[in-house]
């Protein structure tokens, strides 16, 4: 059984949202605990699907991988997103992997348990469905720029991105911290590690952005933008 706080942390994940007092507690009485290490892997593509997860601490990687063990990543998630929901939900086995980024603490659902508050809850399964809606139009957006886009012009919208939510002003510009390697950058953004470098060293002789370390400075954010509108 989980101490009384986890039953406020799964109260603000969306799916579970507005439920009761004692359907929180049927979830706290049968969940438990999980806690992983940087990269451990939490659940492999395929593999038959045991239950879902909310995130309580820490980052999570979903991500498809090639025959040649190319990653794609198709999202990050943080603390209070659940993953795994709709294998749960349709009782299919896992559609991608998940990995722990760094140490993270998860809480694990059974899917027995799962089902069994969807038949006394219906509510429940219905925010279901808008959270896989939700993703179902993320990756829509990820098949459009995998498909229609150049690693250059993804590399822009990801840093503008990550500008736009972290980002701090400097005299030179507006600065952020790289969260993760080149390597998993360009499994974020659909490409290999040597072309993400190649494009972040032309981007900086470009005058477009300054690179120290994992710290890059947009110097020129309306010259970035511009890339945008020339890849459409």
């Amino acid at each position: 059984m989980l101490e009384p706080a986890y039953g406020q942390i799964l109260a603000k994940v969306p799916i579970f949202s507005g439920l009761t007092e004692g359907e929180l507690s049927f979830l706290t009485q049968r969940a438990v605990v999980r806690r992983y290490g940087p990269s451990e892997i939490i659940f492999d593509e395929g593999a038959p699907c045991a239950g879902m997860y909310v995130v309580q601490a820490g980052n999570v990687r979903i991500y498809k991988s090639s025959p040649g063990g190319r990653e794609q990543v198709l999202s990050i998630d943080g603390a209070g997103s659940s993953i795994a929901e709709l294998p749960v939900f349709d009782g299919g086995n896992y559609p991608a992997s998940a990995a722990a980024v760094d140490a993270a603490t998860l809480i694990f659902v059974s899917k027995q348990d799962f089902q069994a508050l969807c038949l006394e809850h219906p509510h429940v399964a219905l925010k279901v469905l808008r959270v896989v809606g939700a993703r179902l139009r993320r990756l829509v957006g990820i098949i459009e720029e995998l498909s229609f886009t150049t690693v250059r012009h993804r590399l822009a919208s990801y840093l503008l991105r990550l500008a736009q939510r972290e980002g701090h002003k400097t005299p030179e510009g507006l600065e952020v911290t790289l969260p993760i390697s080149n390597q998993e950058l360009a499994s974020q953004i659909g490409t290999v590690r040597e072309l993400v470098s190649r494009n972040l060293s032309r981007l900086q002789s470009e005058g477009l952005i300054r690179i120290d370390g994992r710290n890059v400075t947009i110097r020129d954010a309306a010259g970035l933008e511009s890339e945008l509108q020339d890849a459409t």
